[in-house]
């Protein structure tokens, strides 16, 4: 993608923001047809950043964002609120997480606003995520997989555990089916690498499990590891908690889930590599990650025993 169309969007965006705010699907304001079918030709990433201003009258604020690779470099900007209500929540000082949408008709909006730190102490978001950070001990949450099985993650003590967060129903190529194609790759690597096979184990997440019940994550779990009735699962699973425990399990892993239209599920991304001892070894926030560098922790642990 090149930077003159970033640019280009951006522009575009501000324009946006001084016509009128955008109707959003975020926090129960929906959107638009319009909003839409912009948002489902969208290119979407996972930008982090400071508030610098926000405006009220517009639906925007002025953020200064890290770095998205290959995307845009860390700069000062306003963008979009896809939601203008959710101006209310954010101040200046805080740190948010989000996703910035941008589209060929020249929108660049923020949608699926997590405040992970509120610059006023008085204040304290809805939701604490948690950012996991290598050395974190994983608490041991319950599941129950494709088999209709309760699991717990202390039971892979001993084995690397690589695990993601995934709904059956996303829409989204580079969000959930991403996540999946690259976990059948990392599958299908070490069937190829048997002392690494029988050290590490993978499991899917469901963060919808009111849909994603064992039977629908087991033809779910067929169909990517493509061995679809002869797979038996003994390597990797597909699990969902039960919907108690599905808010902790994704804050503890920095997941934010929010209704979309169409009763899809708006989501942040979260897959995590668990050493040996069951503590954090890699975390990976965003969709940027490819197989192969998962694969060469994994190797490392496995050597080093941990």
């Amino acid at each position: 993608m090149s930077w003159c169309r970033v640019m280009r969007w951006i522009a575009a965006g501000m324009i946006l923001v001084a016509a009128a705010g955008l109707p959003g699907c975020r926090r129960a304001t929906p959107a638009t047809q319009t909003n839409r079918a912009q948002s489902a030709h969208a290119q979407r990433y996972i930008v982090r950043g400071v508030i610098v201003s926000v405006d009220a009258t517009h639906g925007s604020v002025e953020m200064t964002n890290e770095d998205i690779p290959g995307v845009m470099e860390s700069m000062t900007m306003t963008y979009a609120l896809a939601n203008p209500a959710d101006v209310g929540a954010m101040h200046p000082g805080d740190k948010i997480r989000a996703q910035l949408a941008l589209n060929d008709a020249g929108g660049a909006t923020l949608d699926e606003i997590d405040i992970l730190q509120q610059a006023q102490l008085n204040r304290k978001p809805a939701v604490q995520y948690h950012m996991p950070q290598p050395g974190d001990g994983v608490p041991d949450f319950a599941l129950v997989n494709q088999s209709g099985r309760r699991i717990h993650l202390q039971q892979y003590r001993g084995r690397v555990l690589l695990l993601t967060f995934i709904y059956t129903r996303c829409p989204l190529s580079n969000y959930c089916p991403l996540m999946s194609r690259n976990f059948a790759a990392i599958d299908t690597s070490l069937v190829a690498e048997p002392k690494l096979y029988t050290k590490t184990h993978l499991l899917s997440i469901s963060f919808d499990p009111k849909y994603d019940t064992p039977a629908v994550l087991r033809s779910y779990g067929e169909a990517y590891t493509g061995r679809y009735t002869q797979e038996k699962f003994q390597h990797w699973e597909f699990a969902a908690p039960d919907t108690s425990d599905v808010a902790p399990l994704l804050e503890w892993f920095g997941v934010g889930v929010t209704p979309g239209p169409g009763k899809t599920l708006q989501h942040s991304l979260s897959t995590a590599v668990v050493g040996m001892d069951g503590k954090i070894l890699a975390w990976y926030p965003t969709n940027d990650w490819t197989p192969e560098q998962v694969l060469q922790v994994v190797r490392g642990a496995v050597q080093a025993g941990k």
